[in-house]
């Protein structure tokens, strides 16, 4: 025998929910049972799924993209002035050095 529900077993499930609920709430519970069924799907869906959903790179993406391209600007061209203000101390370090008369 194939496990689950069959036919008849279905029916009489239905003819004892009418009975002990009546034929005013019934509708009203299998749409509420409908929903919740649709819910878990569509949580378990999210969950399965990988973030494919994501928005791709809009404005918004693409400000955020700039600005941090400008502050890696600015590091570099700081980083560029340090170099030169360290070449220029060493030139100016040196020049002195052997300006000095040794004794």
């Amino acid at each position: 025998m194939v496990p689950g529900f069959h036919g008849l077993d279905l029916i009489v499930i239905l003819v004892i929910a009418l009975l002990i609920f009546g034929p005013k709430k019934l509708p009203e519970m299998g749409s509420a049972i409908g929903k919740s069924i649709k819910e878990f799907r569509k949580g378990m869906n999210e969950l399965a799924m990988p973030k494919d959903d994501e928005p791709s790179p809009t404005a918004s993406s693409s400000a955020s993209l700039e600005a941090i391209e400008r502050e890696i600007a600015s590091k570099r061209a700081a980083a560029a002035e340090a170099a030169r203000a360290r070449a220029a101390s060493e030139t100016t370090n040196e020049a002195r050095s052997t300006e000095q008369p040794v004794e």
